[in-house]
């Protein structure tokens, strides 16, 4: 299987839910899966199915997770050698040429997209135009509306 490209704070994350996960969402599950079997008669027990449903949802994450973290591999962006260009992990402000607006984005893995917090996609089309470029490059961005052209303001490996 190919490895995934994540970021340090993205695997941190993910860390972060799997030990959550096992040890504070499982074990109240399993609690829960007993007080209901105690209230007998499990053909008709909602709060069991209930239960058993929250469990196959942990388990089904935990195992995600763990798949994720052990195809990942984790890029230090700040001790990186990208001579200046935009490369995974770097975060990029641009400029669009005809509005004016400017925006920055870090480009992350998959799992770490989050358009809100600026956190941009490898596999996203503005990622793609942006990688291997410097600083005062400007890229042209095929969107749904039409291509959008941006200049690259600044990079920085943090």
């Amino acid at each position: 299987m190919n490895k995934v490209p994540l970021t340090v704070s993205g695997a941190t994350k993910l860390r972060e839910e799997l030990e959550e996960l096992k040890s504070v969402v499982r074990p109240r599950i399993i609690a829960s899966i007993a007080t209901a079997r105690a209230h007998g008669d499990l053909k008709e027990n909602a709060e069991y199915h209930a239960a058993r449903d929250q469990q196959s949802f942990a388990e089904g994450r935990i195992a995600e997770i763990e798949g994720k973290l052990s195809n990942a591999q984790i890029i230090d962006v700040t001790k990186l050698d990208a001579n200046n260009k935009v490369v995974f992990g770097a975060t990029v402000e641009i400029e669009a040429i005809e509005s004016g607006q400017c925006v920055t984005y870090q480009i992350v893995g998959e799992d770490e997209a989050d358009i809100k917090q600026g956190r941009i996609s490898i596999g996203s089309p503005i990622a793609r135009a942006l990688i291997g470029k410097e600083a005062e490059d400007v890229v042209t961005v095929k969107a749904p509306g039409g291509d959008v052209d941006y200049e690259i303001l600044s990079i920085k490996y943090i």
